[in-house]
């Protein structure tokens, strides 16, 4: 019951086998009680302005439920993935004091699209109790937290399937997803016997088990989130291939979702986290390659095939009176407008002050010293794989640095050797931009900022997904980051010649110059 293809991947449903008395077999479908039916609440009777969502930007929600304000997935300022995705939609001017006043919030993933470090610095200056709700995922949401020096006192880590009473008549619950369970989780709200349902990014939602006929569902539409096919190079990887595959893969995840909406039947359905655009100057290839689906599209599928259900393409600002919208949905006034004049796209994104930031680490201490390579790469634990993986790092336009490293990563015994092995083997190049690449090394943080950022350009023979690889250095590395304070106590002091030397110059142990090393990537 295994996939082939990604090899090592994923698993398929396990179904339970019985023996007849006969000594026949049969396969069973595990169909366990679904967790929501737990406890079931009657629907009251909503008055109108008791349930308001407002849409902020990209996958955050505020939610007025009765005295409670409960918000989704707060990324209000900055970038995510590094400097691969900026905010396309213009947060209302009052974002962040909404933030920092509702009674709960809640975080889907450990993703900075949603788990965004520079909206939750503000919220720790201000309110650093906020109580703050995570699903119980392997990996822990906030596993960064002790690193990123903000300063949070109050996450609840949940169970999933088990609700989580907020008050006498708000409660929710946390699902995982069955394709990500290590990473994706999605949430049922319920207020006084009325469900609202957000998918957020799970490619399988609770392993495709979830409520029918809720009051609100609202998930992603987009694509796009991936560095595959964009950032791809040679063999079959074309101008052309790619442009066909992107607009494949688009119409698939049109139908895929317009599907999923009606067989669950919500009353009013809204796409939203999929509002990201790749802003930054260097990376206007990607913005023109990656076509993403738009949330019109969606909404106009649903209502050709579902004409009963409600459909909400939201502004930034834009409120959903959910009390008025269930009793009459053609009554224009359950959705409000951003006023007249409300500025919804972004226009300016203060590159300089993100990408400034990351671009520090390249000039950090542990560079000097070619034995960073081995200390990060014993660090991050991944090894007995057949892959060999040449590392180039890059400037902006992913054309190699004269001062950078150039490497290869043999990740069969773990070595470092020189040139190709001469057995077979898969085989990957990667370019990276080396700011980016030196800030994830310096940080010990995943590897999802390179690739779901647009951050490094990749070739691969054969042409094979492996799966193994990349999760353990998206989803599985150690959660401390590197000691490289113990990397640099046992490293010999670099002995700089004298004179001038330009700062992004790198040394080796005898003082000299260290050139890059001028890799042989076919085989010996």
């Amino acid at each position: 019951m295994k996939y082939v293809n990604p090899p090592d991947s994923f698993l398929q449903d396990e179904l339970e086998v019985e023996v007849s008395d006969d000594g026949g077999l049969r396969l069973l479908e595990l169909n366990p009680v679904d967790p929501w039916l737990a406890d079931p609440r009657t629907p009251l009777e909503l008055q109108e302005g008791e349930v308001k969502v407002t849409y902020l930007t990209h996958a955050c929600m505020e939610l007025q439920l009765g005295g409670k304000r409960l918000m989704f997935d707060p990324w209000l300022k900055g970038p995510a993935f590094a400097r691969g995705w900026w905010l396309l939609h213009e947060p209302p001017e009052d974002a962040l004091d909404r933030m920092c006043a509702a009674d709960l919030i809640y975080i889907s993933h450990m993703h900075s699209d949603h788990l965004s470090y520079p909206t939750l610095k503000v919220l720790s200056e201000r309110r650093p109790d906020m109580p703050i709700y995570v699903g119980d995922t392997s990996r822990p949401v906030f596993w960064y937290l002790e690193q990123s020096q903000v300063k949070l006192t109050n996450i609840n880590v949940t169970p999933f399937g088990v609700w989580q009473n907020i008050d006498d008549h708000l409660r929710l619950m946390i699902l995982m997803d069955g394709v990500h369970p290590e990473m994706d989780t999605c949430i049922i709200v319920d207020y006084k016997g009325h469900m609202i349902l957000n998918t957020v990014d799970c490619t399988r939602p609770n392993g495709g088990r979830l409520p029918h006929n809720v009051d609100l569902m609202m998930g992603d539409f987009a694509g796009g989130a991936s560095g595959f096919p964009m950032t791809f190079y040679g063999g079959k990887y074309t101008e052309s291939w790619k442009e066909q595959f992107i607009r494949n893969e688009r119409k698939k995840l049109l139908n895929y979702k317009s599907d999923l909406v009606r067989s669950l039947q919500p009353r009013i359905y809204c796409p939203f986290a999929g509002y990201f655009v790749e802003a930054h100057p260097s990376d206007r290839y990607i913005k023109d390659t990656n076509i993403k689906n738009s949330p019109v599209s969606l909404n106009e599928l649903i209502n050709r095939t579902a004409p009963d259900i409600k459909t909400w393409t939201p502004k930034p600002g834009a409120v959903l009176d959910l009390g008025l919208a269930l009793r009459d949905p053609s009554n224009s006034a359950a959705i409000t407008d951003p006023p007249a004049g409300a500025k919804i796209y972004k226009d300016s994104w203060e590159f300089s002050l993100y990408v400034d930031e990351l671009n520090r680490a390249i000039s950090s201490a542990i560079f000097k010293h070619p034995g960073w390579i081995q200390f990060y790469y014993t660090w991050a634990g991944f090894a007995n794989y057949n892959l060999v993986v040449r590392m180039v790092e890059t400037d902006d336009a992913f054309e190699p640095v004269a001062a950078g490293y150039d490497y290869l990563v043999d990740f069969l015994d773990l070595s470092f050797p020189s040139s190709r092995p001469d057995r077979e083997h898969s085989y990957l190049e990667i370019k990276n931009r080396m700011g980016v690449m030196r800030h994830v090394v310096l940080h010990g943080g995943l590897w999802d900022d390179l690739y779901i950022g647009f951050q490094n350009r990749i070739s691969r023979d054969p042409d094979v997904y492996h799966h193994k690889f990349w999760n353990h250095f998206q989803a599985e590395l150690p959660v401390r980051a590197p000691d490289w304070g113990l990397f640099l106590q046992r490293t010999p002091p670099v002995q700089e010649p004298d004179g001038p030397r330009d700062d992004q110059t790198l040394w080796n142990y005898s003082g000299s110059y260290l050139l890059p090393r001028i890799i042989n990537s076919t085989r010996n």
